[in-house]
């Protein structure tokens, strides 16, 4: 008998709240650098201090924020082979233990903030700008990661709503707060400068964390009650963390790289660097709907050992992310001058933005194809083969690619080659490792 494939219908109830869930982080960063970019006092070294900052605060998430996709593989394993009782005390726990290690980091990351900065090879004003933004921005830490494991329970359940809910609060929030904070209201709040988008990230991410909590207890099985002795799963559980913790250590690392040779350029280099990366993360986030799904309904069709049917799934969403990535590329290329505008009026950080713009839309097809089976990955809890792939990608692809393209003095188009290189390695290495899993299930 034919396999019934997952609908189109069905892919777009989970996909489309994931969009726009996943769209709000990113669009947080994105805020900050169009509004601090537009300041009337020092506003290149803002820019660029905000995309050094962020760019760190990024990896922290990044890096901590790989329990959510472990959390979601396994209550989506759980949910499919119906036996979710049976985890009922380990979102709790998993939780108590990222909001624990995310304050100990944060205090750590604190005191050695002007060292950190310093390694980018931010100096003078960039250096205090940024050190100024990650103190006050990097407070939220905790919150961020309470919510991100919130979302991966949610995930996890195949419910896509709630996050969706959250991130649209949070979006408005930060961006009323930003305008507000950053330049100030006459006779009511003096401006704050960069300090002032810090603080309206922070104010965001304590209000989406505190939304989540209500909305867990709410409307899951599960409660934060932290209990011991720990849940059978929570060995597989930090097994998983600590292989894409790796992977988003090597991920972090080819950013580091990115932004240090930024740096290196030259502050006009810096903050097109920043702007670009932006507006990438924003799309990566945007195609990350589709991709979500697969690390969403994979989970659940693992756990049912349905392999025929996620065989089908990985194809329609290989097709409906890369029609995504075209549509935002046409619109990108149609508006290609006005981008420019909107993050900043300097006309020479423009001109170096606009010189590289075009790597960064074209490259987002391949970019399509590694996110979805990258999302795939992540619910059939394969994160050895996650974590293999960075490392290959980011030493054997981007690193050899940008000091080969800096050594013939390519500046900004080094790094953008380096990352088309590296998408290329990802999206290259997950393919065949799937179809490999097809195989071994006579998948064909």
């Amino acid at each position: 008998m034919k396999q019934k494939k997952i609908s189109f219908k069905e892919i777009n109830k989970l996909a489309i709240p994931a969009i726009i869930a996943g769209i709000a982080e990113p669009l947080l960063s994105i805020t900050d650098t169009a509004v601090v970019g537009n300041i009337p006092l020092n506003a290149v070294e803002a820019l660029a201090a905000v995309g050094i900052a962020g760019s760190f605060i990024s990896a922290l998430f990044w890096i901590l924020a790989q329990t959510r996709s472990a959390i979601s593989a396994i209550v989506s394993q759980y949910l499919g082979a119906k036996k979710l009782d049976e985890i009922a005390s380990l979102p709790a726990q998993i939780i108590v233990v990222n909001v624990v290690l995310s304050s100990l980091i944060y205090l750590l990351t604190v005191g050695f903030a002007y060292q950190i900065f310093s390694w980018y090879n931010a100096d003078g004003l960039i250096l205090n700008y940024a050190v100024s933004y990650y103190k006050i921005r990097a407070i939220g830490l905790p919150f961020t990661l309470f919510t991100f494991s919130v979302f991966g329970v949610f995930r996890g359940l195949q419910n896509t709503f709630y996050p969706m809910l959250i991130s649209i609060i949070g979006a408005l929030v930060n961006v009323a707060l930003d305008f507000a904070l950053v330049f100030g209201i006459p006779n009511f709040i003096a401006p704050m400068h960069v300090e002032g988008a810090a603080l309206a990230s922070v104010i965001a991410q304590v209000i989406m964390a505190l939304i989540a909590l209500i909305l867990l207890l709410k409307k899951t099985p599960f409660t934060l009650k932290f209990s011991l002795p720990f849940n059978k799963e929570i060995k597989r559980l930090i097994g998983l963390s600590l292989n894409l913790f790796v992977r988003a250590l090597a991920l972090n690392f080819a950013l580091y790289l990115s932004n240090s040779f930024a740096t290196k350029y030259g502050d006009s280099f810096i903050a097109a660097h920043t702007i670009a990366f932006q507006i990438w993360l924003f799309f990566a986030f945007f195609m990350d709907g589709y991709a979500s799904v697969g690390n969403i309904v994979s989970g659940r069709l693992h756990g049912e050992n349905n392999y025929k049917k996620m065989f089908l799934l990985s194809k329609d969403l290989v097709k409906y992310t890369i029609v995504v990535a075209v549509i935002l590329g046409l619109i990108t290329f149609t508006f290609y001058k006005p981008i420019g505008h909107i993050f900043t009026d300097d006309s020479t950080v423009q001109n170096t933005f606009y010189s590289i713009f075009w790597i960064v839309i074209l490259m987002q097809p391949i970019n399509a194809v590694a996110f979805v089976y990258d999302g795939i990955f992540k619910g059939l809890a394969k994160a050895t083969a996650l974590r293999n792939t960075l490392i290959i990608a980011t030493f054997a692809g981007f690193v050899p690619a940008l000091f080969i393209a800096d050594y013939f003095n390519l500046k900004l188009y080094a790094i953008w080659i380096a990352f088309t290189v590296w998408m290329l390695f990802r999206a290259g290495i997950l393919v065949v490792l799937f179809q490999k899993i097809m195989r071994s299930n006579n998948i064909d």
